[in-house]
């Protein structure tokens, strides 16, 4: 047991962590002459260690999960949903959301067109909940940071966050909230051509290259901010924002997420950070699920689908979600980090 555990450990740590880049990168920057141990060396070796280590692990994700998305395109998708009922057409909307584009704005044409072909609005809602949030790239990424327990939990409860968030939508029969325009579309059934291994693998590389290009500005700056909060922002502070001691940290961190806008790579560094400071894990996961499903761009987008009713009921159910689960990170956190 101990050798699987040890196993594991290196796993976790030397492949997925890169903790052996993280080792090269002070060793050069000390033999350049930059103390590590410093504020500015200190800052400039996190920004290196985390800025290349997000792009590889993304890299390596966007081109598996892309390859895996290739089985689901829209029509394909529409017809899975298609064939489920009630609670369980929910929870397939929600696992087909891990599988899909990686921020909420992206998410959101789906949302459109899926609703468009006549799918139950709790099912796309479903959908669009579980899209950003729980993702199979914030899995890994979160396992490479907090370990596995914590990854595991927080795509668990991600899904039951779209999950119990489509069904209420569901119960509350809000159809005549969506857009005239989006209700009365016609869709056309348009049979999908069966790709090829080389056609899914250029699928999946083209979207390696397109998803890198329109990340790498909020991971650079999402860095940026964390290697700010690592080495210059003092612990004591955060410790009295957002530790124990301040019991509303978990509500200031899911609203602090809502104005800003970034997916799962740009909050991980950031999120890392806080929580090397002293800040709540429930606090962090909370900030992470509130700039990824409750960004203001993507709440404009989904106004131009929905009324304002049925948009305040999402944004309703997924900030009580989040702020619970939070909390329930806060309170067992020292059993899982």
């Amino acid at each position: 047991m101990q050798t699987v555990k040890s196993i594991w450990d290196f796993l976790q740590t030397e492949l997925l962590g890169m903790s052996w880049l993280n080792r090269l990168i002070g060793d050069l920057l000390n033999a350049c002459g930059l103390d590590t141990a410093g504020k500015v060396g200190g800052s400039v070796q996190f920004f290196i260690y985390d800025t290349i280590k997000i792009m590889v692990l993304l890299g390596v994700l966007i081109l598996i999960i892309s390859y895996i998305q290739s089985y689901f395109p829209p029509e394909r998708t529409k017809k899975i949903l298609g064939r489920f009922h009630g609670v369980g057409a929910n929870c397939i909307a929600a696992l087909l959301g891990t599988v899909t584009p990686f921020c909420s704005c992206s998410s959101i044409p789906l949302f459109i067109g899926f609703t468009s072909a006549g799918l139950p609005l709790g099912v796309t809602f479903s959908f669009l909940i579980s899209s950003p949030m729980v993702d199979l790239g914030s899995l890994v990424l979160l396992m490479s940071i907090f370990g596995w327990k914590v990854a595991v939990l927080y795509v668990v409860l991600g899904l039951v966050i779209a999950v119990v968030g489509g069904t209420l939508i569901e119960k509350l029969h809000l159809e005549n909230y969506v857009e005239g325009f989006i209700r009365n579309a016609n869709t056309l059934d348009v049979p999908q051509e069966e790709l090829h291994f080389k056609d899914r693998i250029k699928y999946a590389w083209e979207q390696v290259l397109a998803t890198a290009k329109k990340v790498a500005p909020y991971v650079l700056i999402g860095v940026g901010i964390g290697a700010f909060i690592h080495d210059w922002i003092p612990e004591d502070f955060i410790v009295k924002v957002l530790g124990t001691g301040n019991p509303f940290g978990v509500i200031l961190a899911t609203i602090a997420g809502v104005p800003m806008y970034a997916d799962i790579f740009g909050t991980i560094p950031i999120a890392e950070a806080l929580l090397a400071k002293g800040a709540q894990l429930g606090v962090v996961l909370s900030f992470m699920m509130g700039v990824t499903t409750l960004s203001l761009p993507s709440v404009i987008m989904l106004r131009k689908a929905v009324k304002p009713k049925l948009l305040g009921i999402f944004i309703a159910i997924c900030t009580v979600g989040i702020i619970i689960v939070g909390y329930f990170f806060n309170a067992i956190q020292y059993l899982i980090v």
